[in-house]
Order: C-alpha cells, then structure tokens, then sequence
C-alpha cells in the first residue's frame, strides 16, 4: 500500500507561495535541488493539484540553459506517473491522468494500487486529502525568509502531528518529517 506524502518548500511563516501567486522563496539552491531530484527518483508518482501542476509543466522538456541539476531534475520527472486534480483542465501532459472524479474513492484505490511514495504537492489538494484523513506523512521545507502572507502550507486545519526527524538540508534548509499522530 502506497504511503501520501504531502511536502512543499515553506517560508518561516508557514506560506508556500506569496500573495501575488509567485513562490517569493526562490529555487532551491543546488544542494536542495539535488535532494530533491534523488527523492524524485523514490517516488511511486506524484499527486498534483492544477496550480502546482501547471507551475511543474516546465520540466515536460529540457529547456535551453537549464544546467545539470536541472537536466537530471526533468529527467527523474518525466518517468514518474503523475495524477491531475482538476475539475478545469480537459486534458494533461506525458505521463499525466486526469482526475475529475471522486478524490476520496480515486486516492483509496490509488494508495492500494501502488507502493512506495506518492507525493501530494499543492496546498488546496493537500488540504482536502488532509480533511479526509488521507496524508499519511508532512515534509515542511523550512526556508530562511518570511513572506507576510500568501497560500499557507495548511489550507485546512493542521492535523494532530508527530515528529519524525529534522534534518538540514544545504545551509539555509530545514526538513521537519512528521507522521499524523
């Protein structure tokens, strides 16, 4: 049975993306960037709401300039099998099904049908598979900047949590792994 882990880069007061929908909190310098192209290359999949999925599109091909890390960023993306929550996009890219449906009975069947790790990436879709009780685990990316507002990290109420581990990632990242209590 497949393990939801819900992870996005967070500013120090708890936003994934500023007010103005940009992620004011930079890319991740290259020692982050390289954690997380070998977390990619773990995954089972990725479970995408629309926004994020969008912002992710970019690495649907190699794009002049993009230096290594970049390239074997893309490279580990594109094999993995992504699901789209959309209820606006008529159609997805390489590698992408789209889900309209049920997003109760799609993501029991999906953690039953897979493995290993399923990234959930975007707070609106982390939010609601919060509600329902299916995130398993939370991986906060604590980066050293604050943005005043913006889309929290927690779209829903937090969840009782667990602290797994901390770890420092690079010199200006803090991996906080919880489990719901």
């Amino acid at each position: 049975m497949a393990k939801l882990v819900y992870g996005m880069m967070m500013s120090l007061d708890g936003y994934v993306s500023g007010p103005e929908g940009g992620s004011g909190l930079g890319g991740p310098d290259p020692v982050l960037h390289r954690y997380f192209n070998d977390y990619m290359r773990t995954l089972s999949g990725c479970l995408y709401g629309r926004r994020i999925y969008d912002i992710m599109r970019y690495w649907d091909e190699d794009e002049p300039g993009q230096d290594e890390i970049g390239l074997d960023f893309g490279a580990a993306w594109r094999t993995l099998p992504k699901w789209v929550v959309s209820q606006t996009l008529k159609s997805v890219g390489p590698a992408a099904t789209l889900v309209d449906g049920d997003l109760e009975t799609f993501v029991k069947a999906l953690k039953v049908d897979h493995g290993g790790e399923i990234a959930v990436a975007g707070p609106e879709l982390a939010g609601s598979l919060t509600e329902l009780g299916l995130i398993d685990e939370y991986r906060l990316y604590g980066c050293p900047v604050a943005l005043g507002s913006g889309k929290p990290f927690f779209s829903a109420p937090t969840p009782p949590l667990r602290l797994l581990s901390s770890d420092r990632i690079g010199e200006g990242t803090v991996l906080l792994h919880y489990a719901r209590a």
